[in-house]
């Protein structure tokens, strides 16, 4: 049985609530960086982002620490 192409996907839990724009400038800033698909807040729960990474390139670890650089305390939940 061949292996299913799965983009991985975590949570990343930021305890701080941001404004939208603070949210949009950060997910848009994620989606610059090297192994990043897809960043994306919860649209009811805004303390949630949803992170796709291409586990060829990143990992999990990488994915916390550029949400980190980008100025916010934030925690791994899990993968999806």
């Amino acid at each position: 049985m061949s292996e299913v192409n799965h983009i991985p996907e975590v949570v990343v839990w930021l305890p701080e609530l941001l404004d939208e724009q603070s949210r949009d400038e950060l997910a848009h800033d994620l989606e610059k960086k090297s192994g990043i698909q897809a960043a994306v807040f919860c649209p009811i729960r805004h303390h949630l982002m949803l992170v796709q990474y291409d586990r060829n390139d990143i990992n999990s670890q990488d994915v916390l620490r550029y949400v980190k650089e980008g100025g916010v305390d934030a925690r791994l939940v899990g993968p999806i």
